[in-house]
């Protein structure tokens, strides 16, 4: 964000101001609400943001055993998404091999 806080400062106000906005509206607790991002920031393998809310998450009382548990969660359920995302996109793998489905992406 060092970017943008230099050259689009409007940008990261705005942000701000959605941080804010959450957490005035926020219906959760807060070990509830750092579980969810802790969970967001390791499928968006944003190092940051895992640290952030692993730290938010242990002081909102939280132990290492539960976020284990979350860690193993996304991971289970990441890996379950992608193979099944991945079997629907290549399902009619037979008939890719016979050169009866290509890709938008060839030119």
């Amino acid at each position: 964000m060092r970017m943008l806080e230099e050259f689009f400062p409007e940008f990261t106000q705005k942000l701000d101001e959605i941080d804010q906005l959450y957490a005035e509206k926020r219906m959760i607790d807060e070990k509830t609400y750092q579980f969810i991002c802790f969970a967001l920031s390791i499928k968006a393998r944003s190092k940051p943001c895992v640290l952030k809310h692993f730290k938010g998450a242990l002081e909102a009382g939280a132990t290492v055993k539960e976020l284990s548990y979350i860690f193993a969660l996304v991971m289970r359920e990441a890996a379950g998404a992608d193979d099944c995302w991945t079997h629907d996109v290549i399902g009619d793998w037979k008939e890719i091999l016979k050169g009866n489905i290509s890709c938008s992406c060839e030119k």
